[in-house]
Parts: C-alpha cells; structure tokens; sequence
C-alpha cells in the first residue's frame, strides 16, 4: 500500500508527511512517496526523505497512479489529483460540503474521503486533533506577527528615561488559538483581556492570567459540544458596546472567534477600528470565514484609520517546519488507529472518529447529521 504526499509549496509551505512520519508509515508497512520538494519550504530536503526510507517522484500523474493514500494540507482540488485509482482515500482538512467540487468529484470517481477538520473531540482523538494543533500555532504566530508591526515595546520597562508602560492585548475567541495567544501575550508581559461568548471560557482565561471580560454573568451561548452558538440581537448589541470600550483602550487585538458550520462573526466593526488609537494592530485569523473584523482582508496586511490590519489566513504556515511535525503527526496516529493490519486500513463504521469525519465511502456522500459538531476553532 502507497500513502503519497503532494508538493503543495505554490500554496502553503507545509507539508503533510514529514521524513519523521515517514518512517513511522515504513513500520506499518507502508510504502512512502513524495512529490519532489514537498518539504522544501518547510526545511525539509528530498534528500531528508530518502535517507527516511521514502520514494521520490518528479511526475505528479505518475506519483498518483498507484496511490492507495493521499494525505494533504490543505483541501484539494480535482485537478490536483490526476489519474488518482477509484477506491483511493484522500485525507486532509476537507469542507463538509455536499455540493463542493471535490466532494462531488470523489463520489463519481469512487474516492474516499477523510476530513480532519471534522475528527470529534473526545480524549481517545487528541493526538489526530490537527485543528488544534495548527490552531494552537496560529494563536502564537499571531501575536508575534502583533508585535513585529508595532512600533512600541510590549512590556512594563524602568528605565532611567522613564517608565514604559505594558501594551494591552484584546483577544477576541478563547478557544485553541485564543488561548495560545493569551499564554504568548502574557509571556511577553501584556496586560491581557479576552472575550468569548461561553461562560466555560472564564475559567481557562483567568488560568493564564488574563482578565475575563463578559457581557452578562448569566449569559452563556455554547452548544453542548462545547462550541460557540449564535447569539440574540440583544446580546449581540450589548456585546458591540463592551467590545467597543475594550478595542478602545487596546494596543493589540487579535481575533479568533468563529462559529462552526457559518461565517465568522463580526465583532469589530469599521467604527470600532477608527476609535481605535493610532498605531494599534489588529490580527484577524478568521478572514478564511469571513473574518471577524469588517476591514480586515484575507491574506494582506492594511491600513485602516492609522490602524494595521492583518488578515493571514494560514498563520501556522509561517512556522512551517513546525506546524508539518504537528500535522504529520496527527495523521499518522490517524493512519495509526486504521491500520489494523500491516499495510491495510480498515474504517469501522461504528468508530465515532470514522462516523464523524468520513465524508464520502463507496462513492456517497455520508449522513451529514454526523457531522453537526464540525471542528472550526
């Protein structure tokens, strides 16, 4: 059985196997290949993967000809799977999408596909969790990307000029990244605030030092798998009102917050962001969803009122090497899990992680209902 990883640098400089997952695959009895440079933008060499028991091919078509496993990082199109066998499994952080192209391609071509976006979040599949893996990644890449555009120091300084004052950090979503942003924001000696809609939050973010800052005390918007829930028009105006005061006092804003299975919720609007003061940053790590800030923009860096605004969607991808140690990692404890013979995968219907995250089997489109809880922190 051959599990291939594709050169995906044109887009994201992440890579889904890594030499080290090479290996690991070589011992389930798998056989490895890779599309020639997959690793390079990442910091791994063709020559990395050789001397790790993998094949490399120049030749996409000729690469997938006899694929068994396609792993990727991000969603393919068609396209980038020619001449990919009927029966193959592609596996990647694919849309719950019945109507996208892919997801219509695999069902007439007989292509499984495997989601991890959507592997439930239960103990037994922490260690496949890519989304929190690159999520917990973004939420740190982001607040150093914060402080590489502004111009001030972060933290309290006594100096013999002066006292210099911390810079207060607004995170907006106290999910994986959020959290993570916390942690690094509170590192760098921020004074730290951070929303989030579910109560459940409080407790995590006063953890890590930060303050907790809530619209109403008797509030609580989480599902019960313990996701964000839309909001009341009453709440949402109440929430605008103390998002507004914060963003006001703030240095730094990074924005995590997002509702799975919709578009991201604005939390700050175009008149927020020009009360703002001058020389503030805004990160926005929701722009693939729409973004949380009215002006930000998917993948550029602008200015708004005197007030950057970064929009990067993939902000694990600038810790590349890192973030392809994590991915790879969760998917070959995924492979791992399946692999209950040597060099064969087995998909028990009946295994909650293949419930929940299996999109399409023997060329249908599995029941969405599975699927509710879909994974977007």
């Amino acid at each position: 059985m051959i599990i291939v990883a594709l050169n995906e640098n044109s887009t994201d400089p992440r890579v889904a196997i890594t030499p080290a997952a090479a290996k690991h695959y070589i011992k389930l009895g798998f056989n490895v290949s890779c599309e020639s440079d997959a690793g390079k933008n990442s910091g791994f060499s063709d020559d990395d993967y050789l001397q790790a028991g993998a094949n490399i091919a120049a030749n996409r078509e000729e690469l997938l000809q006899n694929a068994n496993v396609v792993v990727c990082v991000n969603e393919p199109k068609p396209t980038d799977l020619p001449h990919l066998p009927s029966k193959a499994l592609v596996i990647g952080p694919i849309d719950n999408n019945p109507e996208g192209e892919l997801q219509i391609w695999a069902c007439h071509h007989h292509i499984d596909l495997f989601s991890m976006n959507l592997i439930p979040r239960i103990s037994r599949a922490q260690n496949m969790d890519s989304l929190s893996s690159q999520a917990n990644l973004a939420g740190y890449r982001a607040v150093l990307e914060a402080v590489t555009h502004f111009k001030r120091a972060v933290p309290m300084m006594m100096t013999a000029a002066g006292m210099i004052h911390p810079a207060k950090i607004l995170i907006l979503g106290a999910g994986v990244a959020g959290l993570q942003a916390i942690a690094t924001a509170k590192r760098l000696g921020a004074v730290v605030y951070a929303f989030d809609v579910r109560r459940a939050a409080k407790e995590q973010v006063e953890s890590l030092g930060a303050e907790f800052i809530e619209v109403a005390e008797n509030q609580d918007n989480e599902t019960k798998g313990g996701y964000a829930s839309e909001m009341s028009d009453e709440y949402k105006a109440l929430q605008a009102e103390l998002i507004n005061k914060y963003a006001q006092m703030s240095d730094i804003i990074i924005c995590t917050a997002l509702i799975p299975g919709r578009k991201a919720p604005v939390l700050l609007t175009a008149q927020t962001v020009e009360q703002m003061k001058p020389g503030s940053v805004i990160v926005d790590l929701a722009t693939s969803r729409g973004g949380n800030c009215a002006v930000s923009e998917m993948d550029k860096v602008t200015d708004y009122h005197q007030v950057k605004v970064i929009g990067y969607s993939n902000m694990a991808g600038f810790v590349s090497a890192t973030a392809s140690e994590l991915y790879a990692t969760n998917v070959v404890n995924l492979i791992r899990m399946m692999a209950t013979a040597p060099s064969a995968l087995v998909f028990n219907p009946e295994d909650e992680v293949i419930k929940q995250a299996m999109l399409v089997h023997n060329g249908h489109y599995l029941p969405f209902q599975n699927k509710q809880e879909a994974k977007n922190d």
